[in-house]
């Protein structure tokens, strides 16, 4: 043995200790890739769909989970379907997952939680929002065809989004740790754009955001005029207040800084010839 040969001092590895080797060395990306995409129906993520009564919440329900809608009555409880994505809408998770993965098909499945729409109901809404299960994205229903300046129903919608926004708003507000909260993409539906009367997308935004700047200031109005001290008024205003705090308009995109996406996109439940709802899928997708 020479001096010069380092290598002679290494043992031979047995056969044993290669065969483990090796089976080790391929077996970590199977573990990893099971620990990172396995998913169980009893995680499967969720969807709430909040909305007034009328909107199509539960129409919209019954046609994601069964491909057409039916016909519905006033929700009085909140109500859960499982769905299935169809065949050509792409899932954010899953894009660089193979179709031959057996797990495939389990990602293309979500949980639909439907709410009731009534006034005196919607703390059912505000539950659901307060303590999400694997909650993923939030749809807001809204009719189009009935938005218009003179419809009582344009500020009873705005109403009902301002106090759910708001409650997203509040939990990343009066959170305690430092870690950034998780980004929550809010979807408004605007439903019923196959009638003449209903506005487009980019309406049903500008809409909205004129009516919670109404509200905005209604509520400020009102703890002034309930005599709130002076000190504690900016405090409480504050925390009620939706958006970026003064008196400027309100804007969707100011909640952004709370991690708060809102998109608007149009579509229809039961048109005279057919659904379309194919941009609504699209969102889904992207939130899964």
């Amino acid at each position: 043995m020479s001096w010069a040969d380092p290598l002679s001092f290494v043992p031979e590895p047995s056969p044993i200790f290669l065969v483990t080797s090796i089976l080790l060395i391929l077996s970590i990306p199977l573990i990893l890739h099971l620990i990172i995409y396995s998913t169980t129906s009893d995680t499967l993520p969720t969807i709430l769909l909040v909305g007034p009564s009328g909107a199509g919440k539960t129409s919209l329900a019954t046609l994601l989970e069964r491909g057409r809608p039916a016909a519905t009555h006033t929700s009085q409880v909140p109500l859960t379907v499982e769905v299935s994505l169809p065949v050509k809408t792409p899932v954010a998770s899953s894009r660089f997952r193979s179709p031959n993965d057996p797990t495939w098909e389990i990602t293309k499945k979500v949980l639909i939680q439907d709410t009731p729409g009534h006034g005196k109901l919607r703390h059912y809404a505000i539950d659901s929002v307060s303590k999400p299960q694997n909650l993923h994205g939030i749809i807001f229903v809204v009719d189009a065809a009935d938005l218009s300046d003179t419809s009582e129903r344009s500020r009873q919608t705005a109403d009902h989004l301002h106090d759910i926004l708001l409650q997203l708003q509040k939990q990343v507000t009066t959170l305690k740790s430092s870690k950034p909260p998780k980004e929550l993409p809010v979807l408004i539906a605007a439903n019923k754009l196959d009638l003449f009367t209903a506005l487009p997308a980019r309406l049903v935004k500008s809409k909205l955001e004129s009516e919670i700047t109404k509200i905005r200031k209604a509520k400020s109005e009102g703890l002034l005029g309930a005599g709130v001290d002076a000190k504690d008024m900016d405090t409480r205003e504050e925390r009620e207040w939706l958006g970026e705090f003064g008196e400027g308009s309100f804007e969707f995109s100011q909640l952004e800084e709370y991690n708060i996406h809102v998109q608007v996109r149009g579509g229809n439940v039961a048109g005279a010839d057919s659904s379309d709802v194919k941009q609504w899928w699209e969102w889904i997708g992207g939130v899964l």
